[in-house]
């Protein structure tokens, strides 16, 4: 914090200004994110949309990435937000690496590590505005949780954020089993992430699935699922509702 000085009638008047920026209101952000634990690993979705404000403004935002040898992070939320979380990663990576004791981080460390940041800019009423997904696997124990803004977190087989933990949870608490095959999981990502694109005005169809196993982390090219619009409820959907004229 700095301060001016101005004399105004012979009286002294200090005026502060702030030497840093805070991220007020969300700008650019992204929506959901789904991932489920398989047989092998973990599966992670997103798709690759960036809104300013109500309008898609960028198609082309990769919002998962690998941490370390072990992790994989995906977020929703305020982009430039994201950025700044993984430069906190990559110091925290660089610095554990710099101990070359045979060691490295695994997924609950990173996740807890993420938890208490998340926390820590809350109380400085400076939150960082992002919903994280951090899955792993480690020494043959698949791991799977997610923090929010306010540093709430747990762990679960399945997590979704955004719309994703309204529409997309109910379908993997019908669907998701323990010895889910590669092949079956993408599917069921695919399924949750074609329901969010008709539901949710932010979603795009342009998407990736990252895959999380003790070898490291794939994330596939960007594609496109196949869609029908045909449905009726989508061709006049006013229909019968109170008020439609």
């Amino acid at each position: 914090m700095t301060f001016t000085i101005q004399i105004e009638n012979g009286t002294e008047v200090r005026n502060a200004e702030a030497d840093s920026q805070r991220t007020l209101y969300p700008y650019v952000t992204g929506t959901s994110v789904v991932a489920i634990k398989y047989k092998d690993g973990v599966l992670m979705a997103s798709d690759m949309g960036g809104s300013y404000g109500s309008t898609l403004r960028y198609k082309n935002i990769e919002r998962m990435k690998a941490i370390g040898k072990h992790s994989l992070l995906g977020a929703s939320g305020e982009i430039s937000d994201f950025q700044e979380i993984l430069r906190y990663l990559d110091e925290l990576t660089l610095n554990d690496n710099m101990w070359d004791d045979g060691n490295s981080l695994g997924p609950k460390e990173v996740h807890n590590y993420l938890t208490r940041v998340m926390y820590n800019r809350r109380n400085k009423f400076n939150p960082l505005w992002n919903t994280l997904v951090l899955g792993g696997v480690k020494n043959g124990e698949k791991y799977l949780g997610m923090v929010s803004m306010i540093g709430v977190s747990f762990e679960d087989n399945h997590v979704a954020t955004g719309f994703g933990n309204h529409l997309a949870r109910p379908i993997l608490r019908d669907e998701w089993r323990e010895d889910l095959g590669f092949e079956e999981g993408v599917k069921l990502l695919e399924k949750c992430m074609r329901v969010l694109l008709y539901r949710d005005r932010s979603a795009i169809n342009k998407l990736q699935i990252a895959k999380m196993t003790e070898e490291g982390v794939t994330v596939s090219e960007p594609y496109s699922l196949k869609t029908f619009w045909e449905f009726k409820a989508f061709t006049n959907p006013t229909v019968g509702a109170e008020g439609s004229w």
